[in-house]
């Protein structure tokens, strides 16, 4: 499947959480509303008695396989469709894509959605008709906020190895501004054993800054180190994906790529096992 279809049936598997490609227009507020009936949709985590939460193994992830994509979704996307995994909050996507040396996705178009990119192994090569051409490797983080329409290439930079990313889409909190990108190196700024702050809504804060009211921290842990997370906004929840590693939030065991959201709390403690890299995305749950 090419990029353009791989697109279009991402498009029309999301018009009913709200996404419209540049060619289509909303005739009403009628998909924001729909929005904010959503919340954090989700499949109750039935593990643990912890009221307010949501799991999501790796296992039980959508998965594609394009040949020169392996793509792991933990929301709908694309040709994975579950009326139960549509969002968590403004989480739209997170998509966790292996892609073969020298492929990638041609053009395409996207609007009104804040778009991250984190490389986790290999390098991305990103050119897009704001003028902007980079090449975004594993240590760097990217935003696109695609804003009133931005169109946008992707390639793995080497021809021979493979690229392993993350693909992660926000609802923004500001439509139709004029589209923006940043990309700045977060390995200069990690803090070994602390989640060091990558995304903010402040464009003065450390990181990268959006068009919504979230923050993302990455850690990469020793063994049994215990934090305390404290949410930004009492209006946010909070999403842990385990990039690699085990750890304990909340009381609930976690494994590499499983998430797992939870809301209603202004703290969260987490226990990261050894050589374990969590990021956590803290989040509005309502549009």
């Amino acid at each position: 499947m090419n990029r353009k279809d791989f697109v279009l049936k991402s498009i029309l598997t999301s018009l009913s959480a709200g996404f419209l490609s540049n060619n289509l227009k909303a005739k009403s507020l009628s998909e924001v509303k729909f929005l904010k009936s959503i919340g954090h949709n989700h499949i109750p985590n039935n593990e643990i008695k912890t009221m307010n939460t949501v799991l999501h193994k790796s296992e039980t992830r959508g998965r594609a396989d394009h040949g020169w994509l392996k793509a792991k979704h933990t929301f709908s996307f694309a040709n994975y469709r579950n009326p139960e995994r549509m969002n968590f909050g403004v989480l739209r996507v997170l998509n966790d894509d292996t892609i073969q040396g020298g492929k990638g996705f041609p053009s395409h178009p996207h609007n009104n959605m804040e778009i991250i990119t984190i490389p986790l192994a290999g390098s991305i090569y990103h050119k897009d008709n704001m003028g902007n051409e980079s090449k975004i490797s594993s240590g760097d983080i990217q935003v696109m906020s695609a804003g009133t329409g931005v169109y946008h290439s992707e390639f793995n930079a080497n021809d021979t190895k493979e690229l392993k990313l993350l693909q992660i889409w926000l609802f923004t909190n500001k439509r139709d501004v004029k589209p923006r990108y940043q990309q700045i190196p977060i390995r200069n700024i990690s803090v070994k054993n602390e989640f060091y702050q990558v995304l903010s809504p402040n464009e003065s804060d450390q990181g990268v800054w959006i068009y919504q009211n979230a923050w993302f921290h990455i850690g990469s842990f020793d063994e049994d180190v215990s934090k305390t997370y404290k949410i930004k906004d009492a209006k946010n929840g909070l999403y842990a994906f385990v990039i690699n590693g085990d750890a304990e939030i909340e009381g609930q065991k976690l494994s590499t790529r499983d998430g797992f959201g939870i809301w209603n709390k202004n703290e969260i403690s987490i226990e990261a096992k050894a050589n374990s890299k969590i990021l956590l995305i803290d989040v509005p749950m309502s549009v």
